[in-house]
């Protein structure tokens, strides 16, 4: 499975972004798609994930409420809307893929097996 990821750029507080993951090379029965981002000097932390099968959703605290995950089937891609924008939220951001996960280990990033490069979010004050 090939991850693509692409939508970043610079923006100031406040604003808006949308991040895409597009997914090719392979397909899951059921599973999960997510976002995680990473600053330097600090480790990847998880942003959001969404459950291909049923579209269930889980957060982040940070970005609860500014942030949306989406899925495209048909497209076999998944979307990250960004809104209210902080500095805060300057990252790399990277999508990842999973089969099975169990319980709340969806936040590890060490459980996904597929990434994609990424993403650089600026957010500028």
């Amino acid at each position: 499975v090939q991850l693509q990821a692409s939508g970043g750029g610079t923006v100031q507080a406040g604003g808006s972004l949308r991040l895409s993951c597009a997914a090719s090379g392979g397909t899951f029965s059921s599973h999960f798609r997510g976002w995680f981002r990473q600053a330097p000097g600090k480790e990847r932390e998880f942003v959001a994930v969404i459950v291909w099968s049923d579209g269930t959703t889980y957060y982040a605290d940070s970005v609860k409420g500014r942030f949306t995950i989406s899925k495209d089937d048909a497209k076999n891609t998944v979307y990250l809307q960004m809104n209210s924008l902080k500095p805060e939220d300057t990252s790399v951001y990277y999508c990842a893929a999973q089969g099975a996960i169990v319980g709340s280990y969806y936040r590890r990033p060490q459980v996904y097996d597929y990434w994609g490069l990424g993403t650089q979010v600026t957010v500028s004050s």
